[in-house]
């Protein structure tokens, strides 16, 4: 007895080797290469960021793919598969895949919420907050000289001007000695205690010895510390508290792994 395929279904029967073929890119050697390798190449590049996934990219991709099952395959034929160079380098690379997807599951599992972005902030605000000094300042290595460079300036000469032709700081010399707003500790403490007893417009009334040289200083204005708003650092503070708690999980696996290695520290 001969059974005939109706048009339909003779239709999907000589289809199906069709899509089988489609889920590949390519037959090396009687061997497929599935569509599989290059989507998960692909979905590395996009998460990298390093470039658009432009249909150029995308033949690129493939065509590496192909290139690799060019190259395995004459790796196998010769043996190289069962060299212990290969099998060392197998190894490490199955540890640092395991590894990383280790922290990765733990990062989606245990990710910093907006409420501990926030706390942190309010942190670093808090002692973030206080006067903040805008200063110039010359720096030469001698007392004698900066004795000379500040009885010019009360002579009438300006303190910028000064600063560009005689300051040693290359920093600030270029900028008139302009040193910006910052707060007192920023400084070395003879600097700061010396730029915190004056008022606005004033200069030091003698040279300031600290490691650095001698310093005239002069007060340009005050303000109350300057902190950007939470949303504008709120990215770079999530990523450092990430990078604290996988610090703690490490620290956490390690404590209660039985070993007798002695790690450093310890």
């Amino acid at each position: 007895m001969t059974i005939k395929l109706r048009p339909t279904l003779l239709a999907l029967a000589l289809a199906w080797p069709l899509a089988g073929l489609a889920q590949n890119i390519a037959i090396v050697n009687g061997k497929p290469v599935p569509k599989e390798r290059a989507d998960a190449l692909m979905a590395q590049i996009a998460r990298s960021g390093q470039q658009p996934m432009t249909p150029e990219v995308e033949q690129r991709v493939k065509e590496e793919v192909v290139l690799r099952e060019i190259f395995v395959q004459e790796a196998e034929k010769r043996g190289i598969a069962a060299s212990p160079t290969y099998q060392q380098q197998m190894e490490l690379a199955r540890q640092g895949i395991l590894i990383r997807e280790l922290f990765e599951d733990y990062n989606k599992k245990n990710p910093v919420t907006d409420a501990d972005a926030r706390a942190e902030y309010d942190k670093f605000k808090a002692q973030s907050s206080g006067t903040e000094y805008r200063a110039r300042h010359i720096l030469v290595e001698k007392e004698d000289e900066a004795k000379t460079l500040l009885a010019r300036i009360k002579g009438g000469a300006k303190f910028d001007e000064v600063a560009k032709k005689s300051s040693k700081d290359p920093g600030s010399a270029v900028k008139g000695g302009d040193l910006d707003f910052a707060k007192p500790d920023a400084y070395v403490p003879e600097f700061s205690q010396a730029l915190a007893k004056l008022k606005k417009g004033e200069m030091t009334a003698a040279p300031v010895k600290t490691q650095f040289g001698w310093h005239l200083i002069k007060l340009e204005d005050t303000r109350e510390a300057q902190f950007p708003e939470f949303e504008a650092v709120k990215p770079q503070i999530q990523q450092r508290l990430a990078q604290v708690k996988q610090q703690q999980f490490q620290e956490q696996l390690r404590g209660a792994a039985k070993t007798d290695f002695k790690f450093s520290g310890q």
